[in-house]
């Protein structure tokens, strides 16, 4: 990774647009990954879980890797998500992803089964073997996820030197930061997900920062520089305020991530390929947009709500 880097902040994940016909649109991931820069994101990740990386084929993926990366080079640190159903096919994405520019990469443990505790470890070694870049052990209870305990995910770290950062996003994230911690007995470097519900919680208990998707960077940006600066009662207060959004958001997943993406003008449809999430009816539709008129206070000047 580039040493002019920080490794600290916002890593926003750009959702892949499709166009009606479930089609790429490279032309409006080209619009979200602009807009999370132009939104002050301190990293970009690609192929992530918000990505909908899971139904990409694999030219599809690559395609979108290569498209994400390229903009943000020299700017922010990247992060490619790599995670698959095994090590052979993590690993090739990993040196696809080293090949095209990415400053790191980020795995689940082997994603179509849950694996055993021997198969994770074996994983892990491999894809470190593979591949020179800093590893994101990515801990996610959600589709597709193994949850691992705070024993598990610190040796890990000690058995693979390039697994330098955890994204711990289990079930109860912020404990299990404290809990790794002291396993530990020492410094873990760290991210949240969970499209920072709990993230000021996270931070005082030592994340070095937070990966949500990219629909509302600006805002997440801003909450990340008030606690650096140590402003936290107006942190708490922004956080408060961004909390009806972060809360109605789960379930709905890609679908409600393009669906404030195209409300502010970056792509031009919702599409997703999500399955086992829910689509906004009607009156969630209503209940987004009455959300997002009480944020549109925060919003980017360059990407305002439509008049």
């Amino acid at each position: 990774m580039p040493s002019e880097f920080t490794w600290r902040g916002i890593f926003v994940i750009p959702p892949t647009p499709f166009h009606a016909d479930l089609s790429l649109d490279l032309e409006g991931l080209d619009k979200v990954v602009k807009f999370s820069l132009d939104c002050g994101a301190h990293g970009i990740v690609a192929s992530a879980n918000a990505s909908e990386s899971a139904f990409l084929s694999e030219k599809e993926r690559c395609e979108v890797i290569e498209r994400t990366l390229e903009p943000c080079r020299g700017k922010v640190p990247t992060v490619v998500g790599v995670s698959s159903p095994c090590a052979s096919m993590a690993v090739e994405l990993a040196r696809f992803a080293a090949k095209a520019g990415a400053d790191s990469v980020m795995a689940m443990p082997p994603t179509l089964a849950r694996p055993s505790e021997g198969e994770i470890r074996s994983f892990y070694a491999e894809l470190a073997q593979a591949t020179d870049l800093p590893i994101v052990i990515q801990n996610w209870a959600g589709m597709g996820g193994t949850p691992m305990s705070a024993k598990l995910v610190v040796d890990l770290v000690r058995d693979n030197p390039t697994c330098r950062f955890v994204k711990e996003e289990t079930e109860f994230a912020s404990q299990m930061m404290t809990d790794i911690l002291a396993v530990a007995g020492g410094p873990v470097e760290m991210l949240g997900g969970k499209s920072c519900r709990f993230m000021v919680d996270e931070y005082r208990r030592g994340a070095c920062g937070n990966m949500p998707a990219s629909e509302l960077p600006e805002m997440q940006v801003k909450l990340w520089d008030l606690l650096e600066a140590g402003d936290h009662d107006v942190a708490h207060d922004l956080h408060a305020a961004l909390l009806p959004f972060l809360t109605f958001e789960i379930g709905y997943g890609a679908h409600m991530f393009k669906s404030v993406l195209q409300r502010r003008g970056i792509i031009a449809s919702n599409a997703t390929r999500q399955t086992g999430g829910r689509r906004l009816d009607e009156r969630g539709v209503a209940y987004l947009d009455h959300l997002l008129r009480k944020l549109s206070g925060l919003m980017h000047p360059l990407y305002p709500l439509p008049a």
